[in-house]
Order: structure tokens, then C-alpha cells, then sequence
């Protein structure tokens, strides 16, 4: 399916891109979208080739984006954060015909053909858009690779057809209606799943999405564009809550979805106090984003992920794996130029997250099979003992990891990061967690930290540095 034609038949002059200088319609931005495509074909490009992308997001990345997918080609944009060691590892792996880089100091990056992508835009100009190859329909034909956050592990080149993001979008859009006059602000990375969704959406609803320029803050750009919907992760959400203007800007939009890690207890509560029409997700690069979300805005803080969406299926497994299937599911890691499907014989998706599913659908997460322990003959999950710590006030986020025990095996150990440096202090803390876990679950010990370690170009806590620091009992920070 053209998506981009479809949408400009569908909706025609309604906004489709909105950037600081102008406001693309749907008719544009598919005309935008041809012109890349004949570009790319006149390039010697073909169906099905590989388009690599490393480049914030500019308003040029969405067009180029919906060219390639006009042309039949695979999207794989990349982290440009990453460091030039593992930016050029990832692209040897990808093996991409082409990538599109936005600075020059990239085109060295391997003997794959390099190009600039202002280079692209600019050359694109002159194209007709007149098409001058033959659209590809096939829903299944691969159109992405996202790369997985690599928190357990090396990143994943996850492969989706246009049939995925489809399903998914209409599953979301069902849940949090978008369409014409709304429009989602781009605040996630398009190397993001969470991003790249969001074109989707649009393609699919007839909303706009707003791109503003590398160097706008997200409150910058709430007031450059007239936003209803947005896309967070708890940092995120906490920066603007803690300003006055952007929190009453966050209390007029439509919906507010928030995913990525689980966010503190202060936070959601800063949240429903003030009215902010907030949505808990629950999600993976596999699943093509979203996988359970809230029904509607909540009015109370919760530990579920919402309800199950349309589109999705989920089951538990006999250890409490959750396992997922649907058509919004990829169609496998590409490894060797190769797809490599990821299901059992039942066509079952296998998580590796541990959790549990109510009888009206609704969907809690407890945690990682791989970060899973066990201390004195019972299973830790230290996804568990985070939250329950963050449903402490003054605690922002925390990591729990195993430390050797003579008696119990392995027994718990926490790094916290609170708003204050000793507030709540250690005895408040293990009082509220025996309440609330019992003394199996509760900390050890805790450990302040005022700066995380995170993974290479992400935001991403690396909890295998301090799984690592807690194996070794090297619990003192720098």
C-alpha cells in the first residue's frame, strides 16, 4: 500500500508536516515523498535496498523518511550519538546501499556509498513528481530497521513490514484518537520506535506531526506549534512538569503518553494533580511500539501497563513469560542480510518480560527474566523492588542489582537517586519497603547516586555496570 498517496487522497490540503518555516499538507508532503523516491531510483537504488539514516531529528529526516517509504526501500535510521566505533560496527552489520548522514565528518564512516542528507533534499527539488517507477503495494514487504535499546545485551536489528506499523497505528489511534486538526509533537528519536511510530500515525489518522530543529527544547517547541498530543519518557515528563508555563501547556492537550521505563510516584501524582491527560504504555521495538496502554487518561497511580490494544495478542507462559503474537509483530532480527524470525511453532513472540494478565485484559510488567536472582530460594525481580522504591516520596529513580550473601545466596542492594541527597534517608526508606515487600525483597543497602551511567548515545540506565559493581561488592561511586 502507497500510504503517503493514500493519505493524500484522504485528506488532501489538511496539515500533514508542520516545521518552523512552513506547514506541509498531506497532497505536499506526498509530492515531497515522490520526488525523494525518483531521486533515490535515478541513484541506482532499488526496491527493497537499504536507506541508512544518522541524523537527529529535522524536519528533512520525516521527509525523507516518507520518500524511502514511498520507494519501496528500508528505513533503518540510526543512533548519531553513538560513538564512531560502534556507529561504524552497526553499519557494517546493516551493510545499507546507501547512507544519509548529517555532517560531513560521517562520510568516512565505512566504503558504503555516503551522502549528506541536505544533499539529498536539494537534489531532490528538481525531480518530478511525476512517478517514475512503479509503486510497490505488498503490505508485508519489509519497511524499517529499528535497532533495540541493547539494555541486556548488543543491539537488534529489528526488521518491520509495512503491515506492522499499519496495525500498530490503528491499534494506537483506536485507544488515543488522532486525526485532522490534532497534531503529535516528534519528541522522541526516530532511531526510537517510539519516534518512527508517530509518522505513522499520521499517515494512517490524517493528524499532523510537528518537527521542530535539533536544538528546540520540547518546551520551545509547544509553543512554536500547536500541539495536542505527545510522546514522553519520564525525564521528559519531570523537566516539564517543573515548570509552570509548559505544565499548564501538558494540562491542555489531548493525551500525554508516557512509556520508556517506570516513572516515580511523585511524578505521577505531580501529574494527576494537575490534571496532565496522562497515558501508561507498555511497549517493545518487536511489537512495533505499543503493546498495552491505558484506557483513558488515569486518575490514580497503578503498577499495570494498561489494557491490552487491538491488533495484539498476549499470553503467560508456564514460568510467567509473557509472550505476544499479532500483526503489529516484526518479522524477525536481520542478521547476515538474512530475516531471521523470532517465534515458536505457535507463532509466539517470547519477551523475556515476567509479569502477569487479569481477567478484563489489563497487563502488569514485573520485570526482566535476565535480571531475575534468587535469594534464600525465591525469585527477585528487581523491577519490582525499583518501583516499590519510587513509590517513595523523594526517591526519582533506582537500580537494583544482587550482592553475595553468605546466608540467603544473594540478597538485594539498591542505587537511588533522590531529589534531595539524603532525603528520604536510609531507615525511612527500609521501614517503607518492609511494609511494602516484606524484609526478603528490601535492600541491603543503598547507594546515592548523582549522575547515571547510561549505555553508549542513550539515555538508557546501563544496569550491567552497577549488576557489575554489586557482584564484585564495588557499591561506592566515584
Amino acid at each position: 500500500m502507497d500510504l503517503s498517496g493514500r493519505a493524500a487522497r484522504l485528506f488532501g490540503h489538511s496539515p500533514a508536516l508542520r516545521i518552523r518555516e512552513k506547514t506541509f499538507s498531506f497532497e505536499e508532503y506526498n509530492n515531497e515523498a515522490i520526488r525523494i523516491a525518483n531521486l533515490l531510483y535515478q541513484k541506482g537504488l532499488g526496491a527493497g535496498d537499504i536507506v541508512a539514516l544518522v541524523s537527529p531529528n529535522t524536519p528533512e529526516m520525516a521527509i525523507l523518511l516518507a520518500g524511502i517509504l514511498k520507494a519501496g526501500m528500508i528505513a533503518a535510521p540510526l543512533n548519531n550519538r553513538f560513538p564512531l566505533p560502534l556507529l561504524k560496527a552497526t553499519l557494517d552489520k546493516l551493510s545499507p546501499q546507501l547512507v544519509l548522514t548529517d555532517i560531513l565528518q560521517h562520510v568516512s564512516l565505512s566504503r558504503i556509498k555516503t551522502e549528506t542528507v541536505h544533499s539529498i533534499i536539494d537534489y531532490a527539488e528538481g525531480c518530478p513528481i511525476e512517478l517514475d517507477f512503479e509503486l510497490p503495494e505488498a503490505m508485508d514487504r519489509p519497511a524499517s530497521i529499528i535497532h533495540t535499546s541493547a539494555s541486556t545485551g548488543e543491539a537488534k536489528a529489528a526488521v518491520h513490514s509495512v503491515a506492522n506499523h499499519w496495525y500498530s497505528a490503528l491499534g494506537s489511534n483506536e485507544n488515543i484518537p488522532f486525526g485532522p486538526g490534532d497534531c503529535w509533537l516528534l519528541s522522541l528519536p526516530l532511531y526510537h520506535i517510539g519516534g518512527y511510530a508517530i509518522l505513522f500515525r499520521s499517515l494512517i489518522s490524517g493528524g499532523a506531526v510537528a518537527v521542530g530543529q535539533p536544538d528546540d527544547s520540547i518546551a520551545c517547541s509547544m509553543e512554536k506549534f500547536p500541539v495536542t498530543h505527545l510522546s514522553l519518557v519520564p525525564t521528559q515528563l519531570y523537566r516539564l512538569l517543573n515548570d509552570t508555563k509548559t505544565t499548564e501547556q501538558l494540562r491542555r492537550l489531548k493525551a500525554v503518553l508516557l512509556g520508556g521505563s517506570p516513572a516515580p510516584k511523585s511524578l505521577i501524582d505531580h501529574a494527576i494533580r494537575h490534571h496532565i491527560p496522562l497515558y501508561l504504555s507498555y511497549g517493545s521495538t518487536e511489537m512495533s511500539t505499543q503493546i498495552t496502554t491505558s484506557p483513558g487518561p488515569i486518575s490514580r497511580l497503578t503498577n499495570s501497563s494498561g489494557k491490552l490494544l487491538p491488533y495484539r495478542d498476549i499470553m503467560v507462559a508456564e514460568n510467567g513469560e509473557l509472550l505476544v503474537k499479532g500483526p503489529c509483530l516484526f518479522q524477525g532480527y536481520l542478521g547476515e542480510g538474512v530475516i531471521q524470525p523470532q517465534t515458536d511453532s505457535d507463532g509466539w513472540f517470547h519477551t523475556a518480560d515476567i509479569g502477569y494478565v487479569d481477567d478484563d485484559g489489563t497487563v502488569t510488567v514485573l520485570g526482566r527474566m535476565d535480571n531475575m536472582f534468587i535469594s534464600g530460594g525465591e525469585n527477585i525481580h528487581p523491577e519490582e523492588i525499583e518501583k516499590a522504591l519510587m513509590m517513595i516520596d523523594g526517591i526519582q529513580s533506582a537500580v537494583v542489582v544482587p550482592v553475595p550473601d553468605r546466608e540467603y545466596g544473594k540478597r538485594p542492594a539498591a542505587f537511588i537517586q533522590t531529589a534531595n541527597n539524603n532525603t528520604p534517608d536510609n531507615d525511612t526508606i527500609t521501614h517503607a519497603m518492609n511494609a511494602a515487600l516484606g524484609k526478603l525483597k528490601t535492600p541491603v543497602g543503598y547507594y546515592r547516586v548523582s549522575e547515571w551511567s547510561t549505555l553508549p548515545g542513550s539515555q538508557k540506565i546501563d544496569r550491567a555496570t552497577y549488576r557489575k559493581r554489586g557482584e564484585q561488592h564495588d557499591m561506592h561511586l566515584p
